[in-house]
């Protein structure tokens, strides 16, 4: 099966259990050299959303699930790929075993504006439900955030 790479809200195994029932968890690893980052506040969510751009030097935690063929159609719904809000992208993630491919969706918008403060929470409470690093998880608490979003 192809390896996901989650970065944002869907690094909370009990959210991808709903999203992706067939694709279980396959552990963790870093995506090196870039950075999570948010955009796309125009898109009429709640501020901006969850991305990741090229920064050597920086790297982002990631969750690796495989996904099931019947899984895949359905994430891609809910990540609004098919509304040409993501595009895939496969990428080295660092493991403890060595490097794997994987494949990511990243925001097809440019970088800038802020999260509300609620999504900010959702993506650090799912880092932290992976088991993320003590000091990832409190970076992310500490971003900027729109705190009179919704």
């Amino acid at each position: 099966m192809p390896l996901y790479a989650a970065y944002g809200s869907n690094m909370d195994p009990a959210q991808m259990k709903d999203r992706a029932p067939h694709s279980p968890v396959a552990g963790s690893g870093w995506l090196m050299d870039w950075r999570l980052t948010f955009g796309g506040e125009n898109l009429g969510w709640e501020g901006a959303l969850a991305t990741i751009v090229e920064s050597p030097g920086s790297q982002v935690f990631t969750v690796l699930y495989d996904v099931s063929p019947e899984d895949q159609p359905q994430l891609d719904r809910w990540e609004g790929s098919e509304l040409g809000i993501h595009k895939k992208l496969k990428m080295r993630i660092q493991t403890l075993d060595g490097p794997v491919l994987a494949w990511l969706y990243v925001l097809d918008a440019y970088e800038g504006g802020l999260p509300s403060a609620r999504y900010l929470g959702v993506i650090a409470d799912a880092a932290e439900a992976a088991g993320a690093p003590a000091d990832y998880v409190e970076e992310l608490r500490n971003r900027p955030c729109d705190s009179l979003g919704p």
